[in-house]
């Protein structure tokens, strides 16, 4: 009998630094890095075998569905794009990939990103490849920036792959990750995380705010030299437990990247975190390229549930969630 694979990863809260995370963008800030948290709302991927040598993807989340005699027939195909290019670069054949995501569609907590590297783990264990975690990590970046044709960061896989909490530190020798010395559920109950309603589309606000930056504009260089700075004392005030000066971060990490674009934020996400700091919460910004999706405050642990009140009483959704300390997972044999 063949047993199904399944994977699953986690998505993320960015806390600090994104979008200086694109290539090239860190080469130009020296001591570039962002914060993160890795959280339970995970991304799932399933592969079946079937009984002919077709490949079919499923998306249980948009409700779409691609079939096809081979993997290459996939590699154009734009109708589930990442993941028949992924199907392709896995030499993918007789089987059928179900995904699902268990954050909302556009939510700006990679959940793209988290399915990227679950169906990655799932198709190197179909495979037999016995890739690391590096190479997996590779190939997620790059099929994802085919299938989206704009540059990808690079910090979202990584809480993909390996939860925790964590510093992706960017220069030019590469990435790494350095796991922060945080106390993960002093952070937990310190975290109101909630979904305003409205998708987000990071793929084309990355690429104005590059395009500027390539260009030139000096106004978004230097918000991103502050964006690099704040990162930093953040990382500092987490480590140290003080988290009134992380919640002082956090306003300042949110005033400099509304500055780096017009479509950042929005009245609805304004109004929201009005709602939330009239109740207590110590600062909050929004999740990923902003524009929409998710936003997350900052609290102290007896305001958590007056703040979760004045969002859902503003039109949001609340989320639960815990940090996560488990990356991807992966269950079931080889081919």
């Amino acid at each position: 009998m063949r047993v199904p694979i399944t994977a699953s990863a986690p998505t993320r809260i960015d806390l600090a630094g994104g979008t200086i995370d694109i290539w090239p963008i860190y080469l130009f800030h020296h001591g570039a890095q962002t914060l993160n948290a890795a959280i339970s709302l995970r991304a799932h991927a399933q592969i079946t075998p079937r009984d002919d040598e077709e490949i079919e993807i499923v998306s249980e989340d948009t409700g779409k569905r691609v079939r096809a005699a081979s993997a290459a027939a996939l590699r154009d195909d734009d109708t589930l794009a990442l993941l028949g290019r992924l199907a392709y670069a896995f030499g993918a054949k007789g089987i059928t990939i179900t995904t699902r995501g268990e954050s909302p569609a556009g939510a700006g907590i990679a959940g793209s990103s988290a399915l990227n590297v679950a169906v990655c783990g799932a198709l190197a264990r179909w495979a037999g490849s016995g890739a690391d975690a590096e190479t997996l990590l590779e190939i997620a970046k790059n099929v994802e920036a085919q299938a989206i044709r704009v540059p990808t960061g690079l910090q979202d896989y990584r809480p993909a792959m390996f939860g925790g909490i964590a510093a992706i530190e960017l220069n030019a020798h590469g990435v790494t990750r350095v796991p922060l010395m945080v106390d993960a559920a002093e952070l937990e109950q310190r975290l109101v995380l909630c979904y305003t309603g409205a998708p987000r589309d990071s793929g084309t606000n990355n690429w104005d705010i590059m395009k500027r930056h390539i260009n030139g504009d000096r106004e978004v260089f230097d918000c991103f030299e502050r964006i690099r700075d704040t990162a930093g004392s953040m990382r500092a005030a987490l480590e140290r437990g003080d988290w009134e000066a992380t919640g002082g971060h956090l306003a300042e990490e949110w005033n400099n990247r509304k500055r780096l674009a017009p479509g950042v934020t929005t009245p609805q996400i304004d109004a929201l975190i009005a709602r939330a700091l009239s109740v207590g919460a110590q600062a909050a910004k929004v999740c990923g390229a902003g524009g929409g999706g998710c936003l997350f405050c900052l609290v102290p642990p007896d305001k958590a549930a007056a703040v979760r009140d004045a969002l859902s009483a503003g039109g949001a959704r609340v989320l639960d969630f815990r940090i996560e300390s488990e990356g991807l997972r992966v269950d079931g044999a080889a081919r």
